[in-house]
């Protein structure tokens, strides 16, 4: 889905116009962005949180000459999902860490060019 899709939406909910649900959905999103720049934290029950999460500075490695790079500390956005929108997705209620946990490996059956990840 597309921001212009995003619009629609907005706009096909009543007696708005394009222009309407424009300042709408760009209303939210600077509303989110302003948020996160300030350092807020932003939760939308049944929806999710948004937030910034702290990354430290490290030495990454440029992969086309293998130099060596620092890569300074920064803050990026974070979006946690609430319990609701993940079983909404996922309405089986299988999460993937069940799914591995209830799968049984027989060791007679491992293929040794492509062994299991531990």
């Amino acid at each position: 889905m597309t921001k212009a899709d995003l619009v629609d939406k907005v706009t096909a909910l009543g007696d708005l116009t394009r222009r309407d649900g424009e300042v709408i959905v760009d209303t939210l999103f600077e509303a989110v962005i302003g948020a996160l720049k300030g350092g807020d934290k932003i939760e939308i029950r049944g929806f999710g949180s948004f937030r910034t999460r702290q990354r430290n500075a490290r030495t990454g490695r440029n992969p086309k000459t293998g130099a060596k790079v620092d890569v300074p500390a920064k803050r990026v956005p974070f979006f946690k999902p609430s319990k609701e929108l993940r079983d909404s997705v996922n309405p089986s209620g299988a999460t993937k860490s069940k799914a591995a946990a209830a799968k049984k490996v027989d060791p007679n059956d491992i293929d040794p060019h492509h062994p299991p990840a531990m």
